[in-house]
């Protein structure tokens, strides 16, 4: 197959612009170099949270009302629930980024919430024993996405709309042409009008010149074993975000394996590389989590049922990268999303897929242009 457009990484952002792609009759070569919906990436571990109120900022709503039209639509192409309404809970002091971000978000953008003391959360959730100084945001859209489901999903629309997707496949180089691009793997070389670089932590190597500010990080997502389960069900515990002492932590109901899941965001601070991050769960991974588990969340105070490592790819800001090249114009630069982006993954795809047909969007992304690291480039 002659190709349009060659998209490399089929995790969340990947198959999301290899979908929209495909959908719009771009002629889509799609590149995986491990199987699709494997675990060495950032799109893996059950679930993934989406929230409306953001607190990292209120640009980002638009897009996540998006996405949450698209999630519905994959929904319904699918024929399989992959989002789950459970409301959202932004949670910390009066003063920390959590509560006021995301109470700064609703107010911009008129979204339904309620705010609630410590002793309002612990009535309405009884599963937490919030810090006396906690204030929280309930937020009712929130809730959680079916994560390998949604990738799979994905994947499984854009070989519907005529993507060739090839797994087991390593991009070992990439090269600008007179004419577009040429791309070098293990099997073989591939040539196409544009590129689509959404390789997650193996990005920095696909372009080293950004190494710099593409930051692989190891995290870790741990089951603890709960009580009682129903007040962890997800009818009665919200997804959330939580600026604690012991640092800032996400979490979700059960669903789909036993146990609470938590995770904190930039765990233990380790800086990776992806082709040797320890993969093994330690000892010190645990405790990173449950003195949060043990101090608001006693009930599930439990066994370690479960604990998955993953990534992410940090940028200096925390943003999103979503521009072209600054050598490569025909190449697209997507998906170091900083720990945040999973949720993003059909508005992303929409906007990779207008930019490579137009060269525009009529979405926001100036947040994610490159340039916002050049050299005394005003910060936003």
């Amino acid at each position: 197959m002659v190709s349009d457009v060659i998209v490399v990484g089929l995790g969340a952002m990947g198959s999301a612009a290899a979908a929209h792609l495909a959908a719009r009759g771009q002629r889509v070569l799609a590149l995986e170099r491990f199987e699709l919906g494997h675990e060495r990436g950032s799109s893996h571990g059950l679930t993934r949270i989406i929230r409306l109120a953001y607190f990292e900022h209120p640009s980002y709503v638009p897009l996540v009302r998006r996405a949450f039209e698209l999630w519905r639509e994959l929904e319904s192409a699918a024929g399989e629930r992959l989002l789950h309404v459970t409301g959202a809970l932004d949670v910390g002091p009066e003063g920390s980024e959590v509560f006021a971000g995301s109470l700064a978000a609703c107010r911009q953008h008129a979204l339904s919430h309620e705010v609630l003391d410590a002793a309002a959360l612990a009535r309405r959730v009884p599963a937490w024993r919030p810090a006396p100084d906690a204030r929280a945001i309930l937020q009712p859209d929130g809730g959680f996405l079916a994560a390998e489901r949604a990738v799979a999903a994905h994947a499984a629309r854009a070989a519907a709309a005529g993507a060739e997707l090839r797994c087991g496949e390593r991009v070992r180089e990439w090269a600008a042409t007179s004419h577009g691009v040429r791309v070098v793997t293990e099997r073989a070389a591939y040539e196409a009008e544009q590129l689509v670089l959404a390789a997650g932590a193996w990005l920095p190597a696909l372009v080293p010149s950004l190494a710099p500010l593409l930051v692989p990080e190891r995290q870790v997502l741990g089951w603890f074993a709960v009580a009682d389960r129903a007040p962890f069900a997800p009818e009665r515990f919200p997804v959330f975000v939580l600026d604690a002492e012991e640092g800032r932590f996400y979490g979700f109901p059960e669903h789909a394996a036993p146990g609470l899941k938590i995770g904190k965001y930039h765990h233990l601070g380790e800086r990776v590389d992806p082709e040797t991050m320890e993969r093994v769960c330690r000892d010190d991974d645990e405790r990173a989590l449950r003195g949060a588990v043990a101090r608001y969340f006693p009930a599930a105070d439990g066994a370690l049922l479960d604990a998955k490592p993953c990534l992410f790819t940090n940028t200096p800001d925390e943003h999103f990268v979503i521009d072209r090249h600054p050598d490569a114009p025909q190449v697209l630069l997507v998906s170091p999303c900083s720990g945040h982006g999973f949720k993003f993954a059909p508005v992303v795809g929409e906007i990779v897929a207008d930019l490579v047909e137009r060269g525009e969007t009529a979405h926001d992304i100036a947040r994610f242009r490159l340039a916002r690291f050049a050299a005394g480039a005003p910060s936003a």
